[in-house]
């Protein structure tokens, strides 16, 4: 662990050897299985950490083209993208950058079809389809949810233009294990199998959990090698979270002590600027040394410095009183955290370090005024 003390606050540091061991399953699965892994940028772009990150995975994939530039310019590999829509500026620019391009229907890929014939790069095109099935519980993150706007169903999927398509993709997961995949891929073949067999490869999109502690890897090794030997196809898979997971920090610092009913703390880092998770999913980070709330002697919520009511990171007990001064570690922030942050009443954000290999710590950026500024 770093020295805390060593930091300025609010920050985020991220643990290169935590990364390698994320990094070291990844190729397991790889290399037991033939597919290949993208890192998905929107989960994790600290592009500082890309030349060991594209030792290991195969490139990257974007949400549109501000993440596909960071990844041609930053991640020596493979530069995937997929949009719900796309505007003919951005793809006149996309198709010389991007290896493959995934559209949202046959329709937008009919619209864009001529660009990219006339880009003058071999790009492999594909369409992202929805099984109208998913596990997800919480709508905000479930890209298969009634009425969704992500992917084609079945009814909507008009294979008379697809002429020139050379894959499907599939997002259907969230932060889940290889059993839901293996309880998904049915649905997917119900309504999608029969196009399989004449495409080139399979995207199964990211959520898959593949470095959780007790995620099943067999069965994910086992999911892949089925798709792969019966449609013949390259599998990719392009999780965010897995590949940093539990590899960040946010270290924050208490800067006063209240009471209303019961005991509260104000830190340096916001819920709503820094974390935005924890008021989205909701997601309650567990900080070192600290219990649930009265498991411990002293119990505070825990509460950002901005005007924001509800800006509360959650309640949580120490073994001693907290004071103006101490410092929390919350942990697993490096992914979403650090690429969903904000400036919202004018917050810092938080300096952003790296703990080397061999235990150095380096600031790798931080942040002031005119960061806020050039904003608006």
């Amino acid at each position: 662990m770093f020295d805390i003390s060593k930091v300025k606050t609010p920050c985020y540091v991220v643990d290169e050897a935590k990364l390698l061991k994320n990094l070291t399953i990844l190729d397991n699965v790889m290399e037991k299985t033939g597919c290949k892994i993208l890192l998905a940028q929107k989960a994790f772009s600290m592009y500082s950490t890309y030349p060991m990150i594209s030792q290991h995975l195969k490139g990257t994939t974007a949400s549109g083209l501000y993440e596909a530039k960071l990844g041609r310019e930053e991640f020596d590999g493979e530069v995937h993208v997929y949009s719900p829509a796309y505007t003919e500026k951005d793809m006149n620019e996309l198709v010389q950058i991007c290896d493959h391009i995934v559209f949202n229907s046959p329709k937008q890929w009919q619209k864009f079809k001529g660009i990219v014939e006339k880009s003058g790069r071999k790009i492999s095109c594909g369409i992202r389809c929805n099984p109208e099935y998913s596990e997800i519980e919480t709508d905000i993150y479930n890209p298969c949810f009634k009425n969704s706007r992500l992917g084609t169903t079945l009814d909507n999927f008009d294979d008379s233009l697809i002429d020139g398509i050379d894959g499907l993709h599939f997002h259907t997961m969230c932060e889940q294990g290889s059993d839901v995949l293996k309880r998904t891929i049915p649905h997917i073949e119900e309504k999608f199998g029969k196009y399989l067999y004449n495409m080139k490869w399979i995207n199964l999109g990211g959520g898959h959990h593949i470095t959780r502690d007790d995620y099943d890897l067999d069965t994910l090794i086992e999911c892949v090698n089925y798709l792969h030997d019966k449609y013949g196809v390259q599998v990719y898979l392009e999780p965010g979270e897995a590949v940093a997971l539990n590899a960040g920090y946010l270290v924050s610092e208490v800067i006063d002590t209240a009471k209303n009913g019961m005991d509260l703390a104000i830190l340096d880092a916001s819920a709503a600027c820094h974390m935005p998770d924890v008021l989205e999913m909701p997601y309650r980070p567990n900080i070192i040394g600290s219990g649930q709330a009265d498991e411990k002697a002293y119990t505070y919520r825990l509460g950002g410095p901005t005007c924001l009511a509800g800006d509360i990171i959650g309640d949580y007990s120490f073994d001693e009183p907290l004071k103006e001064g101490d410092r929390l570690v919350f942990c697993d922030m490096a992914i979403y955290s650090m690429c969903k942050n904000n400036t919202f009443n004018g917050m810092p954000l938080p300096s952003i370090y790296l703990q080397k290999l061999d235990g150095e710590l380096e600031l790798i950026k931080e942040f002031g005024y005119d960061d806020f500024k050039m904003r608006l």
